[in-house]
């Protein structure tokens, strides 16, 4: 979506939910930062906030995050984010199987362009 993502993910049991979260958001800010200060300056300046604690800023504050409990409940997930990108109000690809940025093609076709992907099936 051009303007937030959706993940699903596992946290290893020898991290918090919070610190991992935390690090995600610090880290691809920075990188969204880095480019877009180097290839589109004038978008960048659309993120400043001058907060007391940031100049810019990125990622919704309090992003929501919710618990996976059951494979019931992946699936219904993973079902809406894939089929997102292909609704009326984004209309960003004619399959959701073929939009770029999904794992769609991962499930569906065993496409393998993320290697850093493991089957939901795995953990359930």
């Amino acid at each position: 979506m051009p303007n937030h993502i959706h993940l699903i993910w596992q946290v290893s049991e020898d991290h918090k939910l919070g610190d991992v979260q935390r690090d995600f958001l610090k880290f691809t800010s920075q990188q969204i930062q880095k480019d877009l200060r180097t290839n589109n300056s004038e978008l960048h300046r659309e993120f400043e906030v001058n907060l007391k604690d940031r100049k810019y800023q990125i990622w919704q504050r309090k992003p929501l995050s919710i618990d996976l409990y059951s494979r019931e409940v992946i699936e219904q997930k993973l079902g809406y984010i894939h089929h997102n990108p292909v609704q009326g109000k984004w209309d960003l690809a004619d399959d959701f199987v073929q939009y770029p940025y999904s794992s769609a093609s991962f499930y569906e076709e065993d496409d393998s362009r993320f290697p850093f992907l493991s089957h939901y099936m795995e953990y359930f």
